[in-house]
């Protein structure tokens, strides 16, 4: 553990950038997070609506802290770390998929069809089927952030800190984030980005441990691999910004959105 503080004393601002970098990708998580579980509940009565909430959001500290343990020993199993490059890619694939279709975010939410509620549902009733289907999408989620957190830093100290931000900004700032969302959609684009980069970072990972005796092993495990992902995210998320608000590239209004920014 001193070790991990001593690495981050001695990089105070490349410390700064990754948990930066990881509050980012933990609140856009967060704020898919946080969409899927509301859309999930819409079905159920307006009191139960909040209690299948209440319990989802306490599955998800759970989880993730379940998860925060379980980084640790991510770090130490290295065919974890391509195994969950490869999942970060499937989940950008499936993004991607779904955009080109136009239905994915109905295949995510339509409970009816999903195997596990059609099988509980008229045995413990709608609410805890739901409940528990959320609970299984939380599940899913803290794998998400706990994977992208130790494609950023192996860091111990560094995940703990910028995963648990991500907890808190599930309450928080993830309301925040929809509401710059909605005024640049493109951030939902850039999100994206920022995982297939990651995901490709753990994946390569196979030839560092298969072959560290090459230049570009050695290089993805030294220090300027690290900050040139760090820099490479955050230009990912910042560039567009930038550049829509002073040239009006990419577009920032939605389509329905008539003559006014979101607030």
């Amino acid at each position: 553990m001193t070790e991990y503080l001593q690495h981050i004393a001695d990089n105070p601002m490349a410390s700064l950038a990754v948990v930066a970098n990881l509050i980012i990708i933990e609140s856009l998580l967060s704020v898919d997070n946080a969409a899927v579980l509301a859309t999930m509940v819409m079905d159920l009565p307006e009191k139960q609506r909040k209690r299948a909430l209440k319990y989802g959001i306490i599955g998800a500290y759970f989880f993730r802290g379940i998860c925060l343990v379980f980084a640790s020993f991510l770090i130490q199993i290295w065919w974890l770390k391509p195994l969950g490059g490869l999942y970060l890619l499937y989940l950008v694939w499936d993004w991607w998929k779904g955009k080109k279709t136009k239905t994915k975010k109905d295949d995510l939410l339509d409970k009816k069809s999903n195997w596990f509620y059609r099988h509980t549902v008229h045995r413990i009733g709608p609410f805890w089927s739901t409940v528990i289907l959320v609970e299984l999408m939380d599940l899913a989620f803290s794998i998400d952030n706990v994977f992208a957190a130790v494609a950023f830093t192996e860091n111990l100290v560094l995940i703990w800190i910028g995963v648990f931000i991500g907890i808190l900004a599930m309450r928080y700032v993830a309301q925040g984030f929809v509401r710059l969302m909605e005024q640049f959609p493109f951030l939902e684009t850039s999100a994206f980005l920022v995982i297939l980069v990651l995901g490709l970072k753990l994946t390569v990972s196979v030839v560092e441990h298969y072959r560290p005796e090459l230049p570009f092993s050695q290089f993805m495990v030294s220090h300027t691999a690290d900050h040139l992902t760090t820099a490479i995210t955050v230009a990912i998320f910042f560039v567009p910004v930038l550049t829509s608000l002073m040239f009006g590239v990419p577009k920032v209004r939605r389509k329905h959105d008539h003559g006014h920014h979101g607030h």
